[in-house]
Formats: C-alpha cells, structure tokens, sequence
C-alpha cells in the first residue's frame, strides 16, 4: 500500500510563515473598535482557550457515513482497538458521504485539506482529496460533509477494501491519519 504524495498545490521550496499567538494576534489592534468587533464576531469569546500555544490543534471526534437509504452510522474517533476491522458496510452502486466533527484548539487552523485513499488487494483504485477550509477555535463541535462518492458495482467490486483518510492543513501539519476498512455488497 504506497501513496503517492505529488501534491501540486504546494510549490517546492515553499516555507511557511512564523505562525503566531492567537493572543498576540487578538491584541495587535485592539485599539481599533471596529477590527476588534470583526475578530470577535469571526472567533467568538475564547479568552480562556488562549494559553500562549501556537501550534492549532484539531481534534476529530466521529466519523459517520451518510448514505441514502440507511440509518447514519457513526463511528466514534479514535478507533477503538476491541473494534471489528471493518467500520462499515456500504451497498454495491449506491451514493455514500463521509461526515466528520471536530473542533479546533489554541489557534487557527488555516486550509486544512483530506486525501482518502483507497485500496483492494494492495492496488490503488481510488483516491479523492479536497479542502475543507480555515477554521478558527470554538468550543462548538465543526459538522463536514466530504464530496458524494459511489461505490462500484458487479461481482468483481464486491469484497473487504482497505483506505487511509489523512488530514493536514497548508503548513503540512498531520492532524490526523486514520488506516480503515469497508466492504462493499450486494445486500
């Protein structure tokens, strides 16, 4: 199971920016009424959660699959190690999406992207990736929706698929990599 992590969106020799106190940022102008009001209203009221650490910190709770037809199934983070080695069973040609909540801690989180990968049989057959955005820390938990995907469908396509779901945002912070399996049916 290899990946290729050709990421074009990055270019090469790109170093990020220092990044910065969500404090110190808070209080660089906060002698202008209407600028304070702006990241007020934008961040909410986290002086509590302002402990002087830099690095955002994005914590995933669950991970659900929505698919039309059948009841939500939500599958608490991190995986439990007593838990089946596959997390959920998806019908052959039918349209699924992958639903996260999360929060983000201690600073902003800015272009956090995914990458899911697909595996059968130790080949690649799929691999999506997009961009769900910036986010700044909040007490409320974040509610996303990852594109519409569509299994395949035949015999062939059924069986147990292995798939690694990673998430970083634009300074190639980690902030989370799950490795799953699913299997797909006919029912």
């Amino acid at each position: 199971e290899e990946e290729d992590d050709d990421d074009g969106d990055v270019p090469a020799g790109f170093v990020p920016g220092p990044l910065i106190p969500l404090k110190q940022q808070l209080d660089k102008d906060k002698d202008d009424e209407s600028l304070r009001r702006w990241k007020e209203r934008l961040l909410g009221c986290i002086d509590e959660d302002l402990n002087g650490q830099v690095e955002p910190e994005v914590v995933f709770h669950s991970i659900g699959i929505v698919c039309e037809g059948s009841e939500e199934k939500i599958i608490p983070l991190p995986i439990n190690e007593k838990h089946s080695n596959i997390l959920f069973t998806l019908k052959e040609g039918s349209q699924y999406r992958l639903k996260l909540t999360f929060n983000v801690q201690h600073n902003i989180v800015s272009g956090l992207r995914y990458s899911n990968t697909v595996w059968r049989g130790g080949f690649r057959v799929d691999r999506s990736n997009g961009m769900l955005g910036t986010f700044a820390p909040q007490r409320d938990l974040y509610v996303f929706l990852l594109e519409e995907e569509t299994t395949p469908s035949g015999v062939l396509a059924r069986g147990v698929y292995s798939a690694k779901l990673k998430f970083e945002d634009d300074d190639r912070r980690c902030h989370m990599e799950l490795n799953y399996c699913f299997e797909i049916n006919k029912q």
